[in-house]
């Protein structure tokens, strides 16, 4: 027989809370979980490899909609195959869109930075013959 989690399990293994767990049942994103004799929630480890990627596709950006959508087209079947392709391939542009923009904005980091670190080295340079020169 297969090894279940409790919620309290679930949360401490996906890093999610209970109550974001009972959320994503309740909208959804979760297909209703197994229950215990004593009506506990009993999670699967198919619950959690489900749960690991709905957080990879919200830390990516994904709203709780398109989720809620993909995870619609997919407990649908094997019919939706396409749909799901394309909704993940639109999201993925959508990812890679963002990578570009904080590419740009890391360059002028590091551009400022550096202009940070030759100011320094120049202050630090102008400064050392003059501390030498009053010893």
């Amino acid at each position: 027989m297969e090894e279940t989690l409790s919620i309290q399990e679930m949360a401490d293994r996906t890093g999610l809370t209970a109550h974001t767990l009972r959320y994503y049942e309740r909208i959804g994103l979760i297909q209703p979980v197994d229950r215990a004799s004593s009506g506990h929630r009993r999670y699967s480890e198919e619950d959690v490899s489900w749960v690991e990627f709905l957080k990879r596709l919200r830390s990516t950006g994904m709203p709780i909609r398109e989720m809620q959508s993909y995870a619609g087209l997919l407990w649908q079947g094997d019919q939706t195959v396409e749909r799901r392709r394309k909704l993940l391939e639109r999201h993925r542009a959508r990812v890679m869109q963002k990578i570009q923009e904080l590419t740009e904005y890391l360059t002028v980091l590091d551009w400022k930075i550096n202009h940070y670190k030759e100011v320094e080295c120049m202050e630090s340079n102008l400064e050392t013959p003059a501390k030498e020169a009053v010893q």
